[in-house]
Parts: structure tokens; C-alpha cells; sequence
């Protein structure tokens, strides 16, 4: 089994910086806000991005895929406070045809660990689409 570790620690009243491996990542731990870190749902929302994109360079299917843009949009709800949704879109620059196109999502979902995860903790739906349409 494949473990990870990571450290956070409180700066001040309005951050913290979470540390792993060589890398730091200031965090939006003020409850008036930051605009300069994420916040928690922000960064659950972000894991959930980069581990679609993750995976789309994993199960790429010998496809050619010269770009990829990948928008998630989360719904919390207040009582009891937890992301009710996600809705995500996948676009990807390819010239693949559908069938393809379609067989990469399935497999982006199938084998992504976050993406797995946060699907079994709330309704996560979404789409993908061609941004080339060299095969409608």
C-alpha cells in the first residue's frame, strides 16, 4: 500500500503553510478569508482536479492530447456543513474520436484515488468534452 505524509503548521491568525516532501503550500486558515491561499474546500476541490489531470496523463490511451482544462464546481451545504456536490467538466484538446474520448473518462474515474474517494463522500457527476472538433 502507497502512504503519504504531510505537515501543517499555524503561521498566525490569518495562515498556515502545509509542507510535503521538498514542496510548501501557504493555506487560507483565517475565517474572515484570504484571497492569496486556498481554503480547505478549495483545496479538497483542487486534490480532486489535479488527481483527474493525474490520471489523464496515466490512462492517456496512446491518445494525442495537447492540452487539458479540467473546471470543478463544489456545493456546500450548512447543516451539517459538508460539500453536498461536485460538478466537473474535462476538456481536452485531442483529435480522438468519441468512443475514445469517452473510454479515457470512464478510466480517469475508475482508477483515481482522490477522485474515488470524494465520490464515495458526496455526488460527483460531470462530463468531458473535445476542444478540437477534428472528429464531432
Amino acid at each position: 500500500m502507497l502512504e503519504y505524509r504531510i505537515t501543517a503548521r499555524r503561521l498566525d491568525a490569518h495562515g498556515s503553510e502545509a509542507t510535503c516532501k521538498a514542496a510548501r503550500l501557504g493555506l487560507d486558515t483565517d475565517p474572515k478569508g484570504r484571497l492569496d491561499a486556498f481554503n480547505p474546500a478549495e483545496l479538497l476541490l483542487a486534490a480532486v482536479v489535479a488527481c483527474t489531470i493525474k490520471n489523464i496523463e496515466r490512462v492517456a490511451l496512446k491518445l494525442v492530447i495537447l492540452g487539458v482544462e479540467v473546471s470543478l464546481h463544489g456545493v456546500r451545504q450548512d447543516n451539517p456543513p459538508k460539500i453536498a456536490s461536485l460538478t466537473d467538466e474535462l476538456v481536452v484538446d485531442t483529435d480522438a474520436d468519441n468512443h475514445k474520448l469517452e473510454l479515457l473518462h470512464q478510466n480517469v474515474r475508475k482508477y483515481g484515488t482522490i477522485y474515488n474517494t470524494v465520490a464515495e463522500a458526496t455526488r460527483l457527476e460531470g462530463r468531458i468534452v473535445r476542444r478540437s472538433n477534428a472528429h464531432p
